[in-house]
């Protein structure tokens, strides 16, 4: 026999064989298929930025002086106050304490508590104010309507620390021109001499209602005779428990004065008066007076 065919004959053989081990029922291996679902990466939310909580403004204040109708002898004068009012521009803040009135009950006003004040400008020794239609309206005499003119002269000249400068009135942006049926204020106006318009007796310090501490320290100007200043002080009755005198700078003109007066605590008033050498003749003396509480 050839040997290759026999070879051959093998290798078929074999073949064959290994056929028929995969054959048969066997099922085919299958690998499980696997399902992965999307990975999702949650992103925290931001931690809100603490919001700044912003006070409103406080409206700011300022001392200012402005004056006052008050009735005396000689008819009707001026008389000043130091208060503090609300506002940054010290002479509309001025103007509008002297509009809203005083703290002192015997001290008035004749402006329509209406009024507001549009403007108030300095320049030039000119100091123009500009007011609301309100100020129009004012239940007034020829006497106090000279008066309250006067009243503002010297309530923005104080201010603005100008004695000589010349007041203008606008309202509403216009001249004031005729006003209360009394007077016309067409012009720059100044003030009139102290001795003729100013009650010739004044407290300034301390302040009606204040709280102070013994001593009391009560200042303020006079124009008296001889440079006297009477004065004297009453219990919450009214009736007096104090009296003194003390000297002004200077007598017959406006001049300053000082004196402190030993006060339990309590509710007093302290009251300044014209020395009287007329014994009457001359009328009601003028005087001023402040109801303070002393600790």
């Amino acid at each position: 026999m050839n040997r290759r065919r026999t070879t051959s004959a093998a290798l078929v053989a074999v073949a064959a064989l290994a056929l028929a081990g995969c054959g048969g029922d066997a099922e085919p291996t299958v690998a499980p298929s696997v399902t992965t679902e999307p990975s999702t990466t949650t992103t925290p939310e931001p931690e809100p930025e603490p919001t700044e909580t912003t006070e409103p403004a406080e409206t700011p204040t300022q001392a200012v002086t402005a004056y006052y109708l008050v009735d005396t002898r000689a008819g009707v004068r001026l008389a000043r106050e130091t208060r503090e009012a609300q506002g940054s521009d010290p002479l509309v803040a001025a103007v509008e304490a002297m509009i809203s009135g005083a703290d002192d009950p015997d001290y008035s006003t004749a402006w329509d508590p209406g009024t507001q004040v549009l403007g108030v400008t300095a320049e030039a020794g000119t100091i123009t104010v500009d007011l609301s239609e309100e100020a129009r309206t004012a239940n007034i005499g020829s006497e106090g309507a000279a008066l309250m003119v006067q009243q503002l002269v010297w309530t923005v000249t104080d201010t603005a620390d100008d004695d000589g400068a010349g007041v203008v009135l606008t309202i509403a942006g216009e001249p004031a021109g005729e006003l209360w049926g009394a007077v016309v204020w067409d012009g720059p106006v100044v003030r009139e001499e102290a001795i003729d318009v100013r009650v010739l007796v004044q407290i300034d310090d301390p302040a009606e209602g204040a709280t102070a501490s013994s001593p009391v320290t009560v200042s303020g100007e006079a124009a008296v005779f001889e440079a006297n200043l009477p004065w004297a002080v009453l219990d919450a009755d009214g009736a007096e428990v104090q009296t003194g005198f003390t000297m002004t700078a200077e007598g017959q003109t406006f001049a300053p004065y000082s004196f402190e007066v030993e006060l339990e605590p309590g509710t007093w008033t302290i009251v300044i008066t014209e020395d009287d050498p007329s014994d009457g003749e001359g009328g009601v003396p003028m005087t001023d007076s402040r109801t303070i509480t002393v600790e």
